[in-house]
């Protein structure tokens, strides 16, 4: 099973430096618009068999596009929302950075946990948890080597990303997840393998169809789906 972990495009709150968190009416930009068009360019050739979002405006807005391309409905998840940065929603990152919390995020992110809002493990622990879910779901709806996406937000991103890697949660600032920027997981019966990144490039097709995946446990531990992926992680 593989999943593309696909950001919202850019947003009103990336313009204006504030954090958005689960404001309400948060929304693309212009150049955000532009971007969830292209995915129907950069994702539309792959055999996507479903799309779970983030409840929130800005991740409908981006899959809106794709998912119309495709015929799919997109099912709504709660636990790929935005974190809960509780009475930090809506301040400015300038303020913000003079918080002592700030550091701890930075730092230390798996102790940090935002003031009448929820800790970045509780995060990492629910959506990984849902990604988990939908991969043994669609397994079972759809056989093997079943491809979705989850679009959802920047922090969530780089937290799934870090529990694929092995690696921990204070480690997850390292990871970079832009606006409209993929990530590719394949999960398997032995590990899960990062195919992808911080994906900004025009299409993903050619590299995750370059190579047949692997159909059976040996195999997929000789061969990581990885090994057949040639360039960056910008594409």
């Amino acid at each position: 099973m593989t999943v593309i972990l696909l950001r919202h495009g850019r947003s009103t709150a990336n313009t204006s430096h504030t954090l958005a968190g689960r404001s309400e009416g948060v929304d693309l930009d212009a150049k955000g618009r532009e971007q969830a068009a292209a995915v129907v360019d950069r994702l539309g050739g792959l055999p996507i068999r479903a799309i779970v979002r983030s409840p929130l405006l800005r991740c409908a807005s981006t899959v809106a596009p794709l998912a119309d391309a495709l015929g799919l409905t997109p099912l709504v998840d709660e636990r790929i929302s935005e974190v809960d940065y509780g009475s930090w929603t809506g301040r400015k990152i300038s303020e913000l950075v003079k918080e002592p919390l700030w550091a701890v995020v930075q730092q230390q992110p798996s102790a940090a946990v935002f003031p009448d809002g929820e800790g970045l493990a509780a995060v990492q622990a629910r959506a990984v948890t849902a990604v988990r879910e939908h991969d043994r779901r669609l397994a079972d709806e759809h056989g093997s080597d079943v491809l979705w996406v989850a679009c959802t937000h920047g922090d969530v991103i780089k937290a799934v990303v870090a529990d694929a890697l092995g690696t921990h949660l204070d480690s997850f600032q390292r990871i970079t997840a832009d606006p409209a920027s993929v990530s590719v997981i394949r999960y398997t019966t032995l590990r899960p393998f990062v195919i992808h990144v911080n994906h900004t490039g025009e299409n993903l097709t050619s590299a995750l169809l370059a190579k047949p995946a692997p159909t059976d446990e040996k195999s997929e531990g000789d061969v990581p789906p990885g090994d057949a992926v040639v360039g960056g992680s910008t594409g």
